[in-house]
């Protein structure tokens, strides 16, 4: 029996009415997701680009449909237990100390208690529990090693990593794709899968990672604070004339359309509480659902 036959069986109603319990149940979680990313402001986008890596090295390693909505997913929300770190550690712009490292290394099992219970928990479990696990066994949080560390594990951590690297953070810009790529490269078998590793390397050389790099949507890439980089996120139903905000510094910026393009501009003010309080893209989510749920349900 398939897993939409199931969930009609389940709740007794028709087919529509079992396909929109299922994406409210994912949305839920990449909500839950999204206001957990939020707290970091240098993070913008980060899930949606990890989302969109995982997915597409999925496919490439020849994975299914299912398989690779069902990873894209798990890359959306490996790291909702960082809601556990104080935002002391989480905002750091200097070297961790061992006791604060030691708690970012609780946020893998954290994000799994935060699971329990949730219909959808088992489907993203490996994701979340296991993408800093690596085939040398130095990694957390139980140091599997090799081919112990499953697939989606394997899958997201290379995904994880190489946005941290290209994205830019309080200490140091990110850097480029060929810099993070030879990391990967000199890296594999000790903190990347080889297999997947290499995919991924080709794919970076073939110049299919370029158009996620820096963005926060799909055709949309992250604004500049003047003060602290690319930190700004543009949503698609902003325009001319709206109000964005750096949530490092607070710098309110103007949205302006200049040839065809909408271009952040400092205003000079800060935003108040009120309008730095984080916002779902809910948009963005919706997208996700539709297109995740279709292909976990037909697989």
């Amino acid at each position: 029996m398939s897993l939409l036959a199931e969930l009609k069986d389940m709740l007794g109603g028709t087919e529509r009415h079992a396909v929109r319990h299922y994406e409210d149940l994912l949305a839920s979680l990449l909500v839950m997701a999204w206001m957990v990313e939020a707290r970091d402001p240098y993070t913008g986008g980060h899930l949606w680009r990890v989302s969109r890596y995982a997915h597409l090295l999925a496919t490439e390693s020849g994975l299914g449909p299912a398989d690779a909505a069902r990873i894209a997913v798990g890359g959306f929300l490996h790291d909702l237990g960082k809601i556990s770190v104080p935002d002391h550690i989480l905002g750091k712009k200097d070297r961790l100390t061992e006791d604060e490292y030691a708690v970012i290394k609780t946020h893998p099992d954290v994000g799994w208690r935060m699971l329990a219970g949730h219909p959808l928990a088992r489907l993203v479990e490996a994701a979340i529990r296991a993408h800093h696990e690596t085939p040398d066994g130095r990694g957390y949080p139980r140091g599997l090693r090799g081919k112990d560390v499953p697939l989606d594990g394997r899958i997201v951590g290379i995904c994880d990593a190489f946005d941290a690297m290209t994205s830019t953070r309080p200490y140091r810009r990110g850097m480029s794709i060929g810099q993070a790529l030879h990391i990967i490269e000199e890296n594999l078998d000790r903190q990347f899968d080889r297999e997947f590793g290499e995919r991924f390397l080709a794919l970076g050389r073939a110049g299919q990672l370029g158009h996620i790099v820096g963005h926060s949507d799909e055709g949309i890439p992250l604004r500049e604070c003047m003060m602290c980089g690319p930190t700004l996120v543009v949503r698609r139903d902003h325009h001319a004339g709206d109000r964005i905000y750096c949530h490092s510094c607070t710098g309110e910026y103007a949205l302006e359309e200049r040839q065809g393009q909408l271009t952040a501009v400092p205003t000079g003010r800060m935003g108040t509480a009120q309008q730095l309080e984080p916002e779902v893209d809910e948009a963005l989510i919706a997208q996700v659902v539709r297109a995740s749920a279709s292909a976990l349900l037909a697989g």
